[in-house]
């Protein structure tokens, strides 16, 4: 897996390399004008000098040179040497030219240094302007410098202004993900293209078409879900029916019951199977809110149930109860406490105590259900949540979905689930919050 890397980052390094190449580029573009310049004015400065002395009929003159000292631009050297001398050859530093022709500029090198020379033949003696190469190169490279040192505090404050224009550029990139962000895991509606620039708009299409294609899968899940419903529902409760009329005739028959038993187990799995699929496909967030009574719902729950409790001699009632008026989905409220109460049922022993509650704490609604059981040990807690994991595995034969069931729906309506030990049963004591 390659690393990721910021656009914004890689942008600004690449300018700011760029804008330093181009500045060296600049500096010795710089140097090399200004070193053209500088010896057309100097050669031409030189050169006037040499006319100017040979019309004055100069006498012999031989330049003193100081090698400790710095020499400036405006320093020149004048040698007039007499053809007549032949220890020209050993003049100090050795700047004397041999004699020539044609007057004219010409370069050689001493031990010192490069020198530029102008010389003038006179009939019987020899004009010299010298100045060192060096000198003219320092000074065209001082003025080059002299223009960078402002390009470098030109281009720092042109870099963040690139910086900030680079960041507002890239800003619909930010909005464009904090909108995914924003959005819930199940909302799939098409992302408006009226605030983003042409070059995000096509991953924006291509966006919505997947989002559309997710919906569409979405709504074959439902239907699906819809027609396994009605399709396993229906044969199953036809049977159970049969297998009723079989034990009225024959109540004493073994084989019936464990059949009727086990058809009973089937219609409780199917039924949260489905009930965990629909919350999984999100059916269930299609289903309008409303206001009504929890308590009532708490109540409705306990009589649906109370015949699996007196068949296990188990006393199941409402402990508490408070009205609250509460405005949410009914059926996954409804869910949440039907698959509390047949939980404790399944795990609490024979001649056991359930206790249902139901109140106001905190602003919010509580839920309250806790039985005489065995109880889970509090590391234990994390583990029930998960589907089809079981403890009691010899207590009771279920499928492990309740607690799921129950956390899914919880999470969905904005509530939040806990667990512990009951103070007053000794079993295990769930506590759901819900927002009223």
């Amino acid at each position: 897996m390659q690393p990721q890397y910021s656009l914004k980052k890689r942008l600004i390094i690449y300018i700011s390399i760029f804008s330093i190449a181009f500045g060296c580029l600049l500096v010795f573009s710089a140097y090399r004008i200004a070193l053209q310049e500088i010896n057309e004015i100097l050669d031409a400065q030189m050169q006037n000098l040499a006319e100017r002395v040979a019309l004055h009929d100069p006498e012999l003159i031989q330049s003193q040179i100081d090698q400790s000292k710095h020499y400036q631009e405006e320093d020149l050297f004048i040698d007039v040497w007499s053809y007549a001398d032949q220890n020209y050859k050993t003049h100090a530093l050795n700047l004397l030219v041999q004699p020539v022709k044609k007057a004219g500029f010409y370069t050689h090198k001493t031990t010192q240094d490069i020198w530029h020379t102008y010389v003038l033949p006179l009939k019987d003696k020899q004009i010299q302007i010298s100045q060192q190469q060096s000198t003219r190169e320092h000074l065209a490279l001082e003025l080059a410098a002299g223009m960078f040192l402002p390009y470098l505090l030109f281009m720092s404050v042109v870099i963040l202004g690139l910086s900030w224009i680079i960041s507002r550029s890239l800003q619909p990139l930010d909005d464009f993900k904090a909108e995914l962000a924003r959005r819930d895991s199940d909302e799939l509606t098409a992302i408006q293209m009226n605030n983003y620039p042409v070059e995000i708009v096509p991953t924006i299409v291509e966006m919505n078409h997947l989002f559309d294609r997710i919906s569409q899968s979405q709504q074959e899940q439902r239907q699906f879900i819809a027609d396994a419903a009605h399709e396993l529902r229906t044969p199953i409760t036809a049977l159970n029916l049969q297998i009723q009329i079989l034990l009225k005739q024959s109540p004493e028959d073994q084989d019936l019951q464990n059949l009727s038993q086990g058809l009973i187990r089937i219609q409780n799995l199917v039924s949260q199977l489905l009930n965990l699929a629909k919350q999984d496909a999100s059916i269930m967030e299609l289903e309008t809110k409303q206001q009504f009574l929890l308590n009532q719902v708490a109540v409705n729950c306990v009589e649906q149930l109370i015949h699996l409790a007196m068949q296990k001699e188990i006393d199941l009632g409402m402990e508490r109860q408070e009205d609250l008026l509460l405005h949410s989905q009914q059926s996954a409220v409804h869910s949440i406490i039907f698959n509390l109460i047949d939980n404790a049922i399944k795990y609490t022993p024979h001649q056991g105590v359930i206790n249902v509650s139901v109140f106001k704490q905190a602003g919010c609604a509580m839920i309250q259900v806790e039985d005489s059981g065995p109880g889970i040990a509090p590391e234990m807690y994390e583990n029930i949540l998960k589907r089809f994991y079981r403890i009691h595995h010899h207590l009771e034969i279920g499928s492990g979905l309740g607690l799921s069931i129950v956390d899914k729906a919880t999470e969905r309506l904005g509530g939040s689930l806990s667990f512990s030990k009951s103070a007053s049963l000794g079993g295990l004591q769930v506590n759901v919050q819900l927002p009223l």
